[in-house]
């Protein structure tokens, strides 16, 4: 099932030398040569539609992003100065930078700004002749193995943009103490008008299905012009990781769900809807060889971070039944070479919190495994009530079990697995054989997960989402939470001592001028170092100095 059938179903210092140079850069953006910008000895006339962002911090630098949308008439190329500085005034530049952009990028700036202080906030802006964009405010992480006191971040995923107002978005950027915001995909969806949400004052552009380049440019364009998306974006850094949505709905390495034949090759659709993700994502650009997106961070002593792609680096085709027997065959969600990598990643963490962020659910969601509560029945015999959701790891369990056996072999502590795309908020313990239900009383559990629930994206109707949630932990006792329909985001708060979930939600998505939190539904899960066992409703951490 896929997840709308599945939810139906379930009713730097300052220094007196002239502006610093970047240096070790990788932008998509050709660096201009001179600071002519446009035709020779003209500045055409732009504008700034599309905002400003950054992201994929590290210790000594972070990618600064933007658009240039040029007048009707201009088809040529355009040069761009980047400025960074260490004060909103930019009385204190530290680096300047001309790129050369044009339609062979859609007119995207993309500059890795390098030699920047760990650490440290920095404002940056660009500009074309007089014409500036909005200033942007920008973060480095601490140097790996610095000892960090505090980490704070917000997690979120799922905006389906006619599904309503992007309010968590900007509950999200009114918190200006965060390091950065980790986004795990559906940042935008592929569906045209009418398929897939029905605000009327929320109609997208294209106004039919994206198939093609052109198309998954403007929709990301479209999406940009959000005013709480830009929000967010102008003052945290985004750690992104796509979903299905990005390309289509359900989508594996070979195909999607939503994609036919009547559509075109898919290797091709895919290949256009990942040379726009990378052109409009503050993501820092793969190699020439490359188009993956797992990657790492290390936020000094306290957290290392590894970013999967479980949606379309090495799947193969989900499975329709949970019955099938193939179920229990080994098949590959991350491929060979990522999941190696991962594992590398986990075994040589050596930072307090080993964080993962992924796409689909890790934990078992199952109505009962009536086989594995027989004496006698091989562990890969399965009943046909095993699962629910096939495009989760529960479709792909020899692989999960895999992972969990190398974390136990290894006594890996404190790993901690974030979640997107079933827009619900959960909380889950983890466990080789969670669906036993003494598991969560003689076993210990070997991580944690935590789902953050959609920016939009719809979850559970009314009352289906309220009795399914009292339902659910007789059969999952792994799972200490769920809200199955409300939308929100999670705000991480890590020390070395334990990390803190805590779920916020939105009062309302239905209107554009409501963005306020629905403090009665705050919901607070911690784990301890050490320990994987979550304990509920712990007290709410305090904003970061």
């Amino acid at each position: 099932m896929n997840r709308r059938h599945f939810l139906r179903a379930m009713s730097t210092v300052s220094i007196a030398v002239p502006i610093l140079t970047a240096c070790g850069s990788n932008s998509n953006s050709s660096r201009a040569s001179n600071p002519a910008t446009g035709n020779p000895g003209a500045t055409p006339s732009v504008s700034f539609l599309h905002g400003v962002a950054s992201g994929d911090p590290l210790d000594d630098r972070v990618i600064l992003w933007t658009r240039v949308t040029p007048g009707e008439d201009f088809s040529g190329s355009i040069n761009v100065l980047c400025e960074v500085a260490e004060d909103p005034e930019f009385a204190s530049i530290v680096l300047a930078e001309n790129f050369v952009t044009g339609p062979e990028r859609d007119y995207t700036v993309k500059f890795d700004a390098a030699g920047l202080l760990s650490e440290q906030h920095y404002w940056y802006r660009f500009s074309v002749g007089e014409q500036r964009s909005a200033v942007g405010r920008a973060l480095t992480l601490p140097m790996p193995g610095q000892y960090a006191e505090h980490l704070r971040f917000a997690v979120c995923s799922c905006s389906s943009y006619p599904h309503g107002y992007f309010s968590v978005y900007r509950m999200i950027a009114n918190r200006s103490d965060l390091d950065f915001v980790l986004h795990l995909g559906d940042y935008i969806y592929e569906y045209g008008d009418g398929e897939y949400g029905d605000n009327s004052g929320r109609l997208l552009d294209p106004s039919h299905e994206i198939l093609v380049l052109d198309d998954y440019r403007r929709r990301y364009a479209h999406y940009r012009r959000d005013d709480d998306l830009q929000a967010v974006h102008q003052i945290h850094p985004f750690i992104a990781v796509w979903d299905d949505h990005e390309t289509a709905d359900n989508s594996y390495m070979d195909g999607a769900s939503n994609h036919n034949e009547g559509e075109g090759e898919w290797s091709d659709r895919k290949a256009q809807a990942i040379q726009a993700y990378f052109e409009w994502m503050p993501i820092r650009p793969p190699t020439a060889s490359e188009d993956s997106i797992y990657r790492s961070f290390r936020y000094g002593d306290l957290a290392d971070f590894v970013m999967l792609d479980t949606r379309i680096e090495g799947r193969i085709k989900q499975l329709d039944n949970p019955a099938d027997p193939a179920r229990a065959d080994a098949r590959d969600l991350l491929g060979q070479s990522q999941k190696e990598w991962f594992k590398n990643k986990l075994a040589t963490a050596q930072n307090t919190w080993k964080i993962v962020g992924q796409q689909v659910m890790f934990a078992q969601l199952q109505l009962l495994e009536i086989q594995r509560l027989l004496p006698g029945v091989p562990t890969n015999d399965f009943s046909p009530l095993v699962a629910v959701n096939m495009d989760q790891w529960d479709g792909y369990p020899s692989e999960r079990e895999e992972i969990l056996d190398f974390v136990d072999e290894n006594a890996i502590k404190n790993m901690v697995v974030l979640t997107g795309d079933i827009h619900s908020s959960w909380a889950n313990e983890l466990y080789k054989n969670s669906a036993i239900l003494t598991s969560g009383v003689f076993d210990e559990p070997l991580g944690v997960e935590f789902v953050t629930p959609s920016v939009t994206s719809p979850g559970f109707p009314d009352g289906a989402a309220e009795l399914v949630s009292a339902v659910l932990p007789v059969v999952n006792p792994h799972m200490k939470y769920t809200d199955l329909k409300n939308h929100g985001f999670i705000l991480m708060d890590v020390t070395h001592q334990r990390a803190q979930a805590e779920f916020y939600y939105a009062e309302n998505i239905d209107l554009a001028e409501q963005s306020g939190v629905e403090l009665s539904k705050v919901k607070s899960l911690a784990v301890e170092s050490g320990s994987s066992r979550l304990k509920e409703d712990t007290p709410l951490s305090r904003p970061k100095v």
